[in-house]
Parts: C-alpha cells; sequence; structure tokens
C-alpha cells in the first residue's frame, strides 16, 4: 500500500490525541466530500480547514484558536512538525481528488472510532460486573 507510512503516522501521532468529537468530525467530511474539508493550506476561511484543523478546533487545548490551530496541534499537541507530517504531505498532494486517499483515511478515522466505541463498552461492561459482584 502507498499509503503505508501516512497511515502509520496517522495511527501513531494523531489518534492519540485527537477527540472522539475531532475523529467523528473528520469522519462526516470525509463521508460528504464536504468543501469545508481543505487540502494546501491549513484554513482559508473559517469554518475551512484541513484535517488538522479540524481535529484542533475539536481538542480542548487548540479549540479557540482560528487559522492557526492546525498547526498548533500538530506541533504542540501531536508533537509533530507541520512542515514535515506525512499526513499533511499527502493530503496536500492529492486532498478531496485523491480517492484512494480519502477513502484510506476515512476508513481509518471509522476503524478508531469503532475501537473507541468497543473500548467503552468493554470498560461499561467490566464496571457492571463489578457491580454485580
Amino acid at each position: 500500500m502507498q499509503y503505508a507510512p501516512c497511515l502509520t503516522e496517522l495511527r501513531d501521532d494523531w489518534f492519540p490525541h485527537a477527540t472522539d468529537a475531532g475523529l467523528a468530525r473528520l469522519v462526516q467530511l470525509l463521508e460528504s466530500g464536504s468543501p469545508l474539508l481543505i487540502h494546501g493550506a491549513f484554513t482559508r476561511a473559517l469554518p475551512m480547514g484541513c484535517l488538522a484543523t479540524h481535529l484542533a478546533w475539536h481538542h480542548p487545548l487548540t479549540a479557540d484558536l482560528s487559522q492557526e490551530a492546525g498547526i498548533a496541534w500538530l506541533s504542540r499537541v501531536a508533537g509533530l512538525n507541520p512542515a514535515t507530517s506525512l499526513v499533511i504531505r499527502a493530503w496536500d498532494c492529492g486532498g478531496q481528488h485523491d480517492w484512494e486517499l480519502r477513502t484510506t483515511i476515512l476508513a481509518a478515522c471509522r476503524d478508531e472510532l469503532d475501537r473507541r466505541r468497543g473500548d467503552m463498552r468493554s470498560s461499561e461492561q467490566t464496571t457492571v460486573e463489578l457491580a454485580a459482584v
């Protein structure tokens, strides 16, 4: 798969810092092909932003930022250099028009949300089981 390094960065460096609301927003934007999800820039005009910017607008440490939100989230929260991020570079090269990349990122975001929901269900089930004891 040509996007393997991009997916590795997404899973290892982005997802641990993304909120559920941020991931849900990316899924919504990617599924609909929304013009609010842009490439080639972090933001254009609010509420238009790239992948990192939409995650940033749904993160408590960067939600109050506007045009610099994606850069701040990547550097301060995720600990990545925005200029060398494999995800940003791949997205900027093709963005919404690269159907394979878009579908790959969408599937990864869905998988992460499903994993988190499964973890929450497991945690809730354990709590219920412990309460019954």
